[in-house]
């Protein structure tokens, strides 16, 4: 089956595939526009023109011009070496022996962060942050109600709602009373330099091993990365011992 030709400029023929092609290498803030009727009428108006006016240059001789030439020459050094590169590490992949070797040497980068949903009441004493408490063990008052009674913090027109949150994100005090909580436990009072709070912990997610699984595409990345970048220096250094390089 023959591709669809889609338009022809200057006598050549534009397909359909080589057309989406195109459209494809756009930058990401034009695709949305692209992909209505009118956006791919205007890009292929465009892509056509390209060709209409190669035509020109040649009609007028300017691909012989020395600007046009010494242009072309400094693209093609860019390309050129630029392809060089790609050739030479393209080949060059962490195994996945050595990702289970770098997994096993750093398993603690690759703890899940330890993130907690949380709400406090937070009071100037710790008189008042009891009294507050025994309201709210005793059942005269839901942790929400108390917050928006007594808690001298914004969050108090939440419910005391600190959303969710990771360690280390909260003064020492608070954090460690945190993420050593009894998930749905009211803890407190834990005093900080802002007060006294009362503490209850909704749920607490992460602080465990990740599997060798979970991070091995990321480990491949990194590993991949750091060997061409290697293949890289030891190139340029062969290429340098070769023919030199000089700085003036």
């Amino acid at each position: 089956m023959s591709e669809k030709i889609i338009a022809v400029s200057a006598g050549r023929e534009i397909t359909e595939t080589e057309f989406n092609e195109f459209l494809s290498k756009l930058p990401e803030q034009q695709q949305a526009y692209v992909a209505t009727e009118e956006g791919r009428k205007q890009a292929l108006t465009q892509y056509a023109n390209y060709f209409l006016f190669e035509k020109l240059g040649y009609d007028k001789k300017y691909d012989q011009d020395e600007a046009f030439l010494a242009t072309m020459e400094a693209v093609k050094r860019e390309l050129l070496g630029q392809y060089a590169l790609t050739q030479e590490i393209k080949d060059i992949q962490a195994t996945q022996e050595e990702c289970e070797a770098y997994y096993n040497e750093h398993k603690t980068m690759f703890v899940k962060e330890a993130k907690a949903t949380a709400k406090h009441i937070l009071t100037a004493t710790e008189e008042e942050s009891k009294k507050v408490l025994e309201e709210i063990e005793s059942g005269v008052k839901t942790f929400e109600d108390a917050a928006k009674e007594y808690s001298t913090c914004p969050s108090k027109a939440q419910g005391g709602s600190l959303g969710t949150f990771g360690r280390g994100q909260m003064v020492k005090e608070f954090d460690e009373a945190v993420f050593t909580a009894e998930v749905g436990k009211v803890i407190g009072p834990v005093k900080t330099d802002f007060g006294y709070h009362l503490i209850r912990v909704d749920e607490l997610t992460g602080g465990e091993q990740s599997e060798f699984a979970e991070v091995y595409p990321q480990i491949m990345q990194q590993l991949t990365t750091e060997k061409q970048n290697k293949k890289y220096m030891a190139v340029r250094q062969e290429m340098i011992e070769k023919y030199g390089l000089e700085f003036k």
